[in-house]
């Protein structure tokens, strides 16, 4: 009676677990939604970085697929992580161009839309109802709710730090493989996802940038300060996670996801933040 007792506590704190967790990340694609609906209003302004971003997430998808060819897990090399990256950009406070926090918000913001299509379009098939509703109708929601702007914007700041703070910290911590062979470190999937994210999203944003610029595109910040958002944009956990979740075929692959999404990020996060506070704000 008391291991039947046991067995039913477990199962019953495993299905709230993985509740709770499913909802934080509806709130947090909610979130992505108000932001979508806040950030993209200003067209002209928004078309270098929403540019960027489109590179910042072909080249690793690219690179990830030249690595691991046939791969349904490439898609996981492509999010950026908006809560990590201007976490990091944060810790420089004046020592940056306030310029390059625009345009790192503006390319995230395009990047969360990019990945949305890309999980509704690639993806739609291994959706199961849960999953769809807590990512692609959490951010449709919050991308159509009818706010007036001064209530869009109190309701993002509201749930920014949340997201910042709880959410984010939350879903990275029950996603951190615990218990992992050697074999993972060295694994294809894992290089894949650590070279991808570590040198495409510099190379993808920093290209993409200067071919939108050539075509005409204004931008206020140096190439060198774009160069290093390209950096920190390889910080890619929480949106990554999902897809990974979803694409993986197994717990071992999702593993090695896990490790290569956690190590790019903590390369991306130290290498952008060293090469943001070397670099001089353009005047």
């Amino acid at each position: 009676m008391n291991l039947l007792l046991c067995d039913v506590k477990r199962e019953l704190g495993s299905r709230f677990g993985f509740m709770f967790v499913e909802a934080l990340i509806a709130l947090f694609f909610f979130l992505i939604g108000l932001e979508i609906k806040a950030g993209l209003k200003d067209i002209k302004s928004a078309v270098v970085p929403v540019i960027a971003a489109l590179g910042g997430m072909l080249v690793p998808a690219l690179m990830y697929l030249a690595i691991n060819p046939g791969s349904n897990l490439w898609a996981a090399s492509m999010p950026t992580d908006i809560a990590l990256a201007l976490g990091v950009l944060s810790m420089l406070g004046k020592r940056v161009n306030p310029n390059v926090r625009i345009f790192l918000l503006t390319l995230a913001i395009a990047d969360d839309l990019f990945s949305l299509i890309v999980l509704a379009i690639f993806y739609r098939n291994d959706l199961d109802p849960q999953h769809a509703f807590s990512t692609l109708v959490a951010a449709a929601i919050g991308l159509i709710l009818p706010l007036r702007p001064h209530l869009l914007t109190k309701t993002i700041k509201v749930l920014s730090p949340i997201s910042t703070y709880f959410i984010v910290p939350t879903i990275i911590l029950v996603n951190i493989p615990w218990h992992l062979k050697l074999s993972a470190f060295t694994s294809s999937i894992a290089v894949s996802i650590i070279i991808a994210r570590s040198i495409g999203k510099i190379v993808g944003i920093t290209l993409f940038a200067a071919i939108a610029g050539k075509l005409g595109g204004h931008v206020n910040i140096s190439m060198k300060e774009i160069a290093g958002v390209g950096t920190l944009a390889g910080m890619g956990l929480t949106v990554a996670l999902v897809i990974a979740k979803i694409a993986a075929t197994n717990d071992a692959e999702l593993n090695q996801v896990r490790l290569g999404l956690i190590i790019s990020a903590m390369i991306s996060g130290i290498a952008g933040y060293i090469w943001l506070r070397r670099t001089p704000a353009k005047q």
